[in-house]
């Protein structure tokens, strides 16, 4: 079958030809049409994820939407190595696959998968956000950022916040439902960029805050924390961290943020999000290529707009 190959740690899958699968007790034969290039299939392949196998060659992709053999469209998503889901058949266990509503077409389906399930997962199943809260989205131009703001706009969120560096691509935020937007610098080069982003978090929390969802971590994370010890100090506020788009996984964060007011920190994974896709009118930028073209597009990917792999 053809497949996207990864030879070594580090390189760019090869398209080419890889041993048909044979599935197990408990699999299905997934008959792949669409899967889209996320993060974590880019950093799997690469060997950076620590849930990389170092199995070479193996077939990159953690997740994407194909046919059973017995017809059903699915969504599927973290194959055994050295299978994945760039190929032609992936094997995959029963317990993960999704039947995807008629409604929604392949490319929505395995685009929106991967940023929809952890922005769902965050908002319903960790914050447990309920109607006529505020949220706020940190790190809101990504994504998984876009996908969370309409998300807690469609569960009821009353004012939704949205932050990031990116100016102009806040702007397409607030086309998409934000409320408020904050831009910051936290950058070496603007020593004060920190506390011009506290200042605008401590005004905008003045008329309450109620979750907070992070895609960042990082500085800007710490900096929410701070803002809301400093402002907030009646209902609890929760803060779910999602992932760590600012490349810090270490911060250092006062204790007296803690203690001074009522933060529940926590993190979260993935979740459904396929039948609030149509309701909500989620929208995804999306960019289609045949999976023949990985090795042109690979390293050219940035994420915005999603890339999906077309195959078969």
């Amino acid at each position: 079958m053809k497949a996207a190959i990864v030879t070594a740690t580090g390189n760019t899958p090869l398209y080419g030809d890889f041993n048909m699968p044979i599935t197990n007790a408990g699999e299905e034969l997934i008959s792949v049409r669409a899967a889209a290039l996320s993060n974590l299939t880019k950093s799997r392949a690469s060997g950076s994820h620590y849930s990389s196998t170092g199995v070479f060659p193996a077939v990159a992709g953690t997740d994407g939407v194909g046919l059973t053999q017995d017809g059903r469209r699915v969504y599927f998503a973290m194959p055994e190595a050295p299978f994945g889901a760039l190929a032609e058949f992936c094997p995959i266990n029963s317990r993960r696959c999704v039947e995807i509503p008629d409604s929604l077409d392949d490319i929505t389906a395995a685009a929106i998968a991967n940023p929809g399930m952890s922005a769902w997962a965050a908002l319903v199943e960790r914050a447990h956000l309920v109607a006529g809260e505020t949220v706020l989205i940190n790190g809101a131009t990504g994504t998984a950022g876009r996908i969370a703001v309409q998300l807690a706009k469609h569960l009821g969120a009353a004012k939704v916040i949205a932050t990031g560096r990116n100016v102009e691509e806040l702007e397409e935020v607030k086309q998409l439902g934000a409320d408020v937007v904050i831009p910051f610098t936290l950058d070496v080069p603007h020593p004060s960029g920190a506390e011009d982003y506290e200042k605008a978090l401590k005004q905008v929390f003045a008329s309450g805050i109620d979750v907070v969802i992070d895609y960042l971590w990082g500085e800007s994370a710490k900096t929410v924390i701070v803002a809301i010890a400093k402002t907030v100090d009646d209902a609890p506020v929760r803060f779910v961290h999602v992932g760590g788009a600012s490349r810090k996984e270490n911060i250092e964060l006062p204790g007296a943020a803690l203690r001074s007011s009522a933060i529940m920190l926590m993190g979260s994974g993935v979740g459904s999000v396929f039948d609030a896709v149509q309701p909500a009118r989620l929208k995804i930028a999306t960019t289609v290529v045949p999976l023949s073209k990985v090795e042109d597009v690979w390293d050219k990917a940035t994420g915005k707009p999603r890339l999906v792999f077309t195959i078969g």
